[in-house]
């Protein structure tokens, strides 16, 4: 039986307390995040801050060395393999890349999900699986193959597979990256949309702040294993911390230098300092 926790509150994920480490270095420390049940939470910071890890952590493929991670009420660590899965098929994730199976037509990749967990009838995986392409606008690619998509078709692809057993939480992970400004301007569409027309939950791991901040209620920044800030993208925008206007402007210095620290300049021009 699963490991239930109290599911009567408005956030549909609480972390606390989270401590996770590789080596020797520390991805987070005591990193304590919410978030809301039907909302768009957006999780932002520079590369290398962990936020692909956070995701992970979120859905069971990395354990934490300390803390809870409580999702949809259950605490993840805690839960057997099978509870674990069972719990997954409440999730939906759009990778990074798609990850769509390249031998597999753009049909094929998005029933993938139905036959592995259902034992629906063909015909109706059909309407399902039509339905879904339809609200990604691409139904008429359904014979397609995924080289013969473009980038941005192929994440629409990739959307259509995550929502196709209608999850309560759906996770994005770097969603705007590589996508030329139309098909940018579609999947932020798209994430709203299908947020609130299906009732979702979406978290959205990025470091675009303009894209973020136009399809997220609330938005958390971290760094060095800690949220710096949180709040609304206008907030945001008019938070005084000196480290949250130049992550939000994209300043090339201020607390994050642009000189990675180094030996006096011309003292090591002179070879007064080794190399």
């Amino acid at each position: 039986m699963m490991t239930e926790v109290n599911k009567d509150n408005d956030n549909v994920v609480e972390i606390s307390g989270l401590k996770y480490r590789v080596g020797n270095k520390a991805i987070f420390d005591r990193l304590k995040i919410s978030i809301l049940r039907g909302k768009i939470t957006a999780i932002m910071g520079p590369s290398g801050t962990g936020k692909t890890t956070l995701l992970r952590i979120m859905t069971g493929q990395v354990l934490p060395d300390r803390g809870r991670v409580i999702v949809d009420g259950k605490n993840v660590a805690r839960l057997a393999t099978d509870e674990l899965y069972e719990l997954r098929t409440q999730m939906g994730f759009l990778f990074q890349n798609g990850a769509l199976f390249t031998d597999s037509t753009v049909y094929e990749n998005v029933a993938f999900p139905l036959r592995e967990h259902t034992h629906l009838p063909e015909s109706l995986i059909r309407h399902i699986v039509l339905m879904k392409l339809q609200a990604v606008g691409l139904r008429g690619a359904a014979d397609m193959m995924p080289t013969e998509l473009s980038g941005g078709m192929a994440r629409r692809v990739a959307l259509a597979r995550a929502i196709v057993l209608d999850p309560k939480i759906i996770f994005y992970d770097e969603p705007f990256t590589g996508l030329d400004p139309i098909s940018m301007g579609v999947i932020v569409r798209l994430i709203r949309t299908l947020n609130d027309s299906l009732g979702l939950t979406s978290i959205v791991v990025s470091h675009d702040v303009e894209e973020v901040s136009a399809v997220s209620d609330h938005s958390y920044l971290i760094s060095d294993g800690k949220v710096v800030a949180y709040g609304t993208p206008e907030e945001l925008v008019h938070n005084k911390s000196a480290w949250v206007r130049q992550f939000m402007k994209g300043l090339a210095d201020g607390p994050v230098p642009f000189h990675y620290p180094a030996p006096d300049y011309a003292s090591q021009l002179l070879g007064e300092e080794p190399a």
